[in-house]
């Protein structure tokens, strides 16, 4: 089995309130152990968080030995003050603010850094965004910051303007990426920058009553055309399913994750495509690991 290269230990997914409420008077060990059985249970090694604020990460990755997983962590994400993040991090006014987080990352022995550019896919709607991305200038230097500290860096990226910005700016890695276009995937061919697409995020949700399925369906086939062809541009891609979020169920939100990329990419011999990402989750298990 693949590894899972997103994931959210402290989230439960199910019940983002109960999962706070597991975790803000202090790590709820029993339901950190009992997320990192789901994942033994579906055979999974490796698992790249992205991040929290309540230090669940932290205990998840002092404990995953036990369970045979090798776990990475950014600790917590780093987002603008105003714009989305807070769920998973700590916010920043200023550039210097963000170096002040990069040091902290590194005090707390944080494997990368993850940064927030865009908001949320909004679900109302087909094309929507809970918010417009981030200047193209901040998103560079957010970047420059973590890269001048040795560290690798995690980008939550969803429209075209912020994917692009990103990746030409060297992020090492995409995280969901949705309403890109075929310029934002040569980027990301062309630069060798790793694409986790998170589709099962979308799909899970078809049939769950909370959306209209019209629109899900309609996002949800955007999804599966822009992986045929990023898959086509030489994209690499990894496995990793944003696990933890509502519909994404801990350990087999990746196995769902990789039975959709065999899905969406039925012509695709499943050796060829086997081999393509276990070379990205090489890369990954490489690259996000914590600098010297």
């Amino acid at each position: 089995m693949f590894g899972e290269c997103h994931a959210h230990l402290f989230m439960n997914g199910s019940n983002y309130r109960q999962a706070v409420n597991d975790h803000k008077n202090g790590v709820n060990t029993a339901r950190v152990r009992e997320h990192l059985e789901a994942y033994r249970a579906c055979g999974i090694t490796y698992i790249r968080d992205g991040g929290d604020h309540f230090g669940v990460s932290l205990q998840a990755r002092a404990l995953a030995g036990e369970y045979g997983i090798t776990y990475r962590t950014p600790v917590f994400a780093i987002h603008r003050a105003g714009h989305y993040g807070e769920i998973v991090g700590k916010s920043a006014q200023t550039l210097d603010d963000v170096r002040l987080l990069v040091q902290e990352v590194r005090r707390e022995q944080g494997d990368f850094v993850k940064i927030m550019v865009s908001g949320l896919v909004d679900y109302s709607g087909f094309g929507l965004l809970s918010e417009p991305a981030l200047e193209k200038g901040w998103i560079a230097e957010m970047i420059h910051i973590a890269h001048e500290e040795g560290f690798a860096v995690m980008v939550h990226a969803n429209g075209a303007d912020a994917v692009l910005a990103a990746v030409d700016a060297g992020a090492d890695s995409i995280e969901h990426g949705n309403y890109i276009d075929r310029e934002c995937m040569a980027a990301m061919a062309e630069r060798g920058c790793v694409w986790v697409p998170t589709i099962v995020t979308t799909r899970n949700l078809i049939g769950c009553g909370r959306y209209d399925d019209r629109i899900l369906e309609q996002i949800y086939d955007m999804e599966c055309e822009n992986l045929v062809c990023s898959w086509e541009l030489g994209v690499p891609l990894a496995v990793g399913s944003d696990a933890g979020a509502y519909m994404v169920p801990h350990g087999q939100g990746a196995v769902c994750e990789y039975e959709t990329f065999c899905e969406v990419l039925k012509d695709v011999r499943r050796e060829d495509l086997d081999g393509h990402l276990q070379e990205s989750e090489a890369q990954i298990r490489r690259v996000f690991a914590q600098p010297q």
